[in-house]
């Protein structure tokens, strides 16, 4: 199959390579010429994917229109508040008949647009499918055994993601829940900056279950108040993507909380860094969607006291412990 990847990040260029080594065409559009370059002369992607041979077949370009012409599925893997302009540049290149992807996880923060809702509004007139779970793109790459959701409410395109992306290492299992699959992925990055935060402070074991737990229950009351299926935040995109996020070191949405939770300011927990923790801006997206739907958000709250309020992080664990005493399950 012809794929196009858009975004040569770590996420992006991770999947690449798994499609190309499964035997499809594949081209990935690089915003950098430098990334390109390394991808198509030393068959690596040294600046967000250093230190893994890439398969000589997969050929990067610069040129949207290159990766995008006579594709017959399409990947975008971009930072989600670039996705839409991204998409929008390359539409008049993606044919009727293709199946679009999404790898992008995150809430736009102009519209509250979850991803694959940028995509169908950008190239409508095509099934598109979120792709999520719990699989960090090193380890993708590395081939260690990964699941993934291919979400859809178009069955068949799901069915053909699921086709074209599972191996022997990569398991792909298909879903319908799109609103439910593609808000595990985003929130669980909010999530994963509080739990960095907590660590950062010091805090131990008991601190870290309890707030991904009730992180996990925040999460599932945003979605069911916007359409999504509960269960599905019991799955792969939901406690599976948010456990690995929150607890692996590989996270860089925790690595930003633990800076912060040290004491640093967020600029200075972000500065240097070369790729996005996609957990800050949809701290912003998901405040304002709580708000919007009346729906409790407790520690997305506080994470934005944190982040932009300048709320010190060592009072932020006893304002929430100082809650008001409730039941655990929801009415």
């Amino acid at each position: 199959m012809r794929c196009a990847m858009i975004g040569a990040g770590a996420w992006g260029t991770a999947l690449a390579d798994l499609l190309a080594c499964q035997g499809h065409q594949v081209r990935i559009w690089a915003l950098e010429p430098e990334v390109a370059q390394s991808i198509n002369e030393r068959h690596e992607n040294r600046i967000f994917l250093d230190g893994f041979r890439l398969a000589p077949t997969l050929a990067a370009t610069t040129d949207q229109g290159d990766a995008l012409d006579d594709a017959d599925l399409v990947v975008y893997a971009t930072p989600s508040q670039h996705l839409r302009r991204v998409a929008r540049n390359g539409v008049a290149h993606v044919r009727r008949g293709s199946v679009l992807a999404v790898a992008s996880k995150g809430i736009e923060q102009s519209t509250l647009a979850l991803m694959s809702d940028v995509i169908a509004e950008e190239a409508p007139g095509r099934p598109v499918v979120a792709i999520s779970g719990p699989s960090f793109a090193a380890e993708v790459a590395a081939r260690q055994p990964t699941a993934i959701v291919a979400a859809s409410t178009d069955a068949h395109a799901a069915m053909l993601l699921q086709d074209v992306m599972s191996s022997s290492t990569f398991r792909v299992y298909t879903h319908d829940d799109l609103i439910g699959v593609e808000l595990g992925g985003a929130l669980k990055n909010v999530m994963a900056v509080a739990t960095g935060i907590v660590e950062g402070l010091g805090l131990g074991a008991n601190s870290r279950a309890a707030l991904i737990t009730r992180g996990l229950a925040e999460m599932t009351r945003l979605g069911v108040s916007l359409g999504a299926q509960p269960s599905t935040f019991a799955g792969l995109a939901g406690v599976g993507d948010l456990v690995l996020t929150c607890t692996g070191a590989l996270s860089r949405n925790r690595a930003v909380g633990v800076e912060v939770g040290q004491g640093k300011t967020l600029e200075q927990a972000l500065a240097g860094k070369p790729t996005v923790a996609e957990g800050v801006s949809t701290t912003k997206s998901a405040m304002a969607l709580a708000q919007r739907e009346g729906v409790e958000m407790p520690i997305v709250t506080t994470v934005h006291r944190i982040l932009f309020d300048g709320h010190p992080a060592k009072r932020a664990i006893p304002d929430l412990m100082a809650r008001e005493l409730r039941a655990e399950q929801d009415e």
